[in-house]
């Protein structure tokens, strides 16, 4: 866990198919990876390519007008947004699964939250075949039984898959692209129609950001997970939480700061 390893320390538990992880943050963790985090938050609003371009075409001050039109505002949507981010990047790094679409990219209103599963994380190959990962991202000041529980809902929701939508999401934007990623896309509409995938082959994960230490409610929903299917509910603790997200979202605004 390339950031994640440098940011935090982790303390984990797991039963079977269920783990818990609750990390916080290490002793000057934060200041080590400000600039990795500001630039991970960049590029989930745009391409970093596209963002060096506009700097080469256009000065730093132009290219984070620019960017600063894409990144919300609002606490809410800071807040909700960091936690999709965060998440998927945690996915990627340490559950060996691809989250191939970055969702904040494709928002019609910076401040609007986006329908639909918080994250989808793909693993696929001709031996294995294909495993999918059902995510649900959820960001406090202070977490507490309600929020998990709504959470834990919406993991359920379509008897625990994808919802359609979501996946054909995915699998539309993969399909705009080339090689690999194009033929995993077909596979992901497949799956759409033939819905063959059983629990066994479609991961949980419950992500929480918080500034409170995790709740014992945390401990109690992954008992009560159906046990089915590979459970990973995860906590980071943050306790000056918004402060952490205006600092961060300001940092990744400024281009050229860091």
């Amino acid at each position: 866990m390339s950031l994640f390893d440098k940011w935090c320390d982790l303390d984990s538990k797991q039963t079977k198919r269920k783990s818990l992880w609750k990390l916080t943050e290490k002793n000057n963790g934060r200041k080590t990876v400000r600039t990795q985090l500001c630039s991970t938050i960049r590029s989930h609003y745009d391409h970093l390519n596209r963002i060096s371009d506009d700097i080469a075409n256009l000065g730093y001050k132009a290219a984070a007008r620019i960017l600063r039109e894409r990144l919300p505002k609002t606490k809410k949507a800071r807040s909700g947004d960091i936690g999709e981010i965060l998440a998927s990047e945690l996915v990627e790094e340490a559950l060996d699964f691809k989250v191939p679409v970055r969702r904040m990219r494709y928002k019609d209103g910076r401040e609007m939250p986006l329908r639909g599963d918080d994250f989808i994380g793909v693993r696929y190959s001709e031996a294995d075949g294909l495993r999918l990962l059902k995510g649900e991202a959820k960001s406090r000041g202070v977490l507490g039984q309600t929020t998990i529980t709504e959470a834990r809902k919406s993991l359920n929701r379509d008897d625990g898959r994808c919802t359609p939508a979501s996946l054909l999401f995915v699998a539309d934007r993969l399909l705009d692209r080339d090689g690999n990623d194009a033929e995993v896309g077909r596979v992901l509409r497949q799956e759409v129609a033939m819905k063959v995938l059983g629990p066994s082959r479609i991961d949980h994960v419950l992500f929480t950001l918080s500034g409170n230490a995790p709740p014992s409610a945390l401990q109690t929903d992954l008992d009560e997970a159906d046990g089915g299917r590979n459970h990973t509910v995860v906590n980071i603790r943050i306790q000056d939480h918004q402060e952490f997200i205006a600092d961060i979202y300001k940092g990744a605004g400024n281009i050229g700061d860091d």
